[in-house]
């Protein structure tokens, strides 16, 4: 568990369960009252940022994020499968996630517990998705 008093940017947590990226932080002291941390955070599946105000006392879980490059392989219906080059292990991705990145080799793709989100070299512009 991580304190918000040990916050750092490009820390991830896990709020809700879902995943954000500390992007900015403030610890705060004010002349009256207790102290707080002012954040900015993002989500890391939907890239939205929100700014949240927590307590020193406030814990929560890091979240652990893979990230791999991976190679377009084939689609099948509505699964995209991509292979990682250094396993070989496949992983199939819903038509949503993958959209109209498949053919762009490579392709990075963000894998937290089943949910992915599809990204390339010039950053965000994949569409959430979940494996089923």
């Amino acid at each position: 568990m991580i304190s918000s008093t040990d916050f750092r940017t490009g820390l991830t947590i896990e709020i809700d369960g879902n995943a954000w990226q500390v992007v900015e932080f403030q610890h705060v002291k004010p002349g009256k009252g207790a102290a707080f941390v002012r954040t900015k955070i993002k989500n890391v599946m939907t890239g939205a940022v929100v700014e949240r105000t927590f307590n020193p006392t406030d814990k929560m879980p890091r979240a652990i994020i893979e990230t791999k490059e991976m190679q377009y392989l084939y689609n099948d219906g509505d699964l995209y499968y991509f292979m990682d080059p250094d396993t070989f292990e496949q992983m199939p991705l819903g038509k949503d996630a993958v959209h109209e990145l498949a053919a762009a080799l490579p392709v990075l793709v963000v894998d937290l517990g089943g949910a992915a989100r599809v990204l390339d070299r010039g950053g965000e512009r994949g569409v959430d998705g979940r494996v089923e």
